[in-house]
This record gives C-alpha cells, sequence and structure tokens, in this order.
C-alpha cells in the first residue's frame, strides 16, 4: 500500500509570506555581502524572494533558484513589472547549471539543511563551487543544534510564529510538532497553520510536514574539504565573531581559489 505524500509548507507560499516575508534580522548581513561581492551573487533557496528581491531592491546583480515551483511562482509576481522576472528560476541546489559564474553564492536561512544525507550535502557543494568564479565564496547560514535544542520534547505543538493576516484581520499562527532524532541530526516537523478568528477558534487550517538535517561545525568543514573548497572560515553569527557558543547562529564562508 502506497501512503500519500504530505505537502510541503512551500506548496502555499501566499502563507509562508505571509509569516516570513516581513523577516528582516539577517537583511542588512545579506546585502552588505552582494555590496562587496565585486561581482554577481547567487542565491541557492530564494523562496519567493525575501532575501533576493531586497538584493534586487539594493541594485545588486543578482539570480536565485529554489526547488519549490509555487514559490518561486510567487517570486515572479512579486517580480512582475521590474524586469526581474528571469532573475530567479526552478532548480535543485543538488544538481543545478546556470551559465554564469559567481562572485558570491549565497544560502540563507537553514535552505542547506533541508540536504538530509552526506550524498546530497557533497553534491550541492560540489555544484555551489562549480558555479563560483575563482576567489568566489559561498556563505552559508545555519542554526546551531546545540544541547538545549535537542532535550527539547519531541510531539508537543510549539507556537512558532504569529502574524495578521492584512486581508482578514486574522491571525495566522504556525504550530511545529516535531520529532528529533539527535544521532541522525535530523528533525521532522508536522507543520499546523492556523488562521484564528476573532473568539480565539481556528478558522482555517493548512497541514503539511518538513524534515530538516542540521550540521556542526567541524563536520561543515570536513564536507568543505569533500567538495573541494580552498578554505574557509566558520563564525558565531552575523558579525564576524567566534562559534564558541551553543545559542550562535553558524555562518560559514568557504572559498573557490
Amino acid at each position: 500500500m502506497t501512503h500519500k505524500q504530505q505537502p510541503s509548507p512551500y506548496d502555499a507560499p501566499e502563507i509562508y509570506d505571509l509569516l516570513f516575508e516581513s523577516f528582516d534580522f539577517d537583511l542588512p548581513f545579506w546585502l552588505k555581502v552582494a555590496s562587496e561581492a565585486d561581482g554577481p551573487v547567487l542565491e541557492a533557496g530564494c523562496g519567493t524572494g525575501r532575501v533576493l528581491l531586497r538584493l534586487l531592491e539594493a541594485g545588486a546583480d543578482a539570480d536565485g533558484f529554489d526547488l519549490s515551483g509555487p514559490m518561486i511562482e510567487r517570486f515572479w509576481a512579486k517580480a512582475r513589472g521590474r524586469g526581474w522576472r528571469k532573475r530567479a528560476i526552478v532548480a535543485d541546489m543538488r544538481e543545478f547549471s546556470l551559465p554564469r559564474r559567481y562572485a558570491r553564492m549565497i544560502c540563507a536561512f537553514n535552505g542547506f539543511a533541508h540536504c538530509e544525507t552526506t550524498e546530497d550535502q557533497i553534491r550541492a557543494l560540489r555544484c555551489f563551487r562549480e558555479h563560483l568564479a575563482p576567489g568566489g565564496a559561498l556563505v552559508l547560514h545555519m542554526s546551531y543544534p546545540g544541547p538545549k535544542y535537542w532535550t527539547e520534547p519531541d510531539g508537543v505543538p510549539t507556537l512558532e510564529i504569529e502574524a495578521r493576516n492584512p486581508l482578514t484581520g486574522r491571525m495566522i499562527q504556525m504550530w511545529d510538532t516535531r520529532t528529533k532524532d539527535p544521532v541522525a541530526q535530523l528533525q521532522r516537523s508536522e507543520v499546523e497553520i492556523r488562521e484564528v478568528d476573532e473568539s480565539g477558534r481556528t478558522a482555517a487550517s493548512h497541514r503539511s510536514a518538513t524534515s530538516q538535517r542540521w550540521v556542526y561545525r567541524f563536520e561543515l568543514e570536513l564536507l568543505f574539504r569533500v567538495a573541494a573548497f580552498s578554505r574557509w572560515t566558520i563564525w558565531g553569527g552575523f558579525e564576524g565573531k567566534p562559534l564558541a557558543d551553543s545559542q550562535d547562529q553558524m555562518i560559514a564562508w568557504a572559498w573557490r581559489d
């Protein structure tokens, strides 16, 4: 008997944007990366353009791609009339081929965590390196899975984020029910997006599932070595400080010399 595949959160980009489009905690960093690139920039996992559109608005020569067709269609709709539609395409970060070579490749907001096996990670990193010009660098952001994360209880619906729908005035909530495997470094999430009416009742619900595999610093360094990057450095946050705290975000730079 075959089981019906559960929808992905990325199948509903209009809901995704209601929750995440306003996220700007990392935008100053990516704008700085692009402005100092001295050449074109490519974003892997660009989604609906939360980062990519801001780069284009700032005058960057930037392209992007994402595995999700609905997310890219949403990007096209937002880019319509500005000449940017062709700046993003549907492609798989594990096997893509573009005609340009880039001074910087960026992968923001845990996009790389969707590579769930070592083989997928290496394939993606080799594709990233192949699309860098000599002297170019990959810049990758991932949350760091510290001890506190792994000891949080599984199977408990947790309100991750909420925002108001400007069209209906109702609150949109994202509830995440996680199951974690610390040995496999894998998180599986049952995601429910609830639209809550004025009385607090759920008026509509959208359910989906996703999974992510987390990596640690020295594992990531080994992946860079296998993928033939020439050198790398890993920060503990967007400010460039050393990675020393398990609560830090992980920012990795890897160069093709």
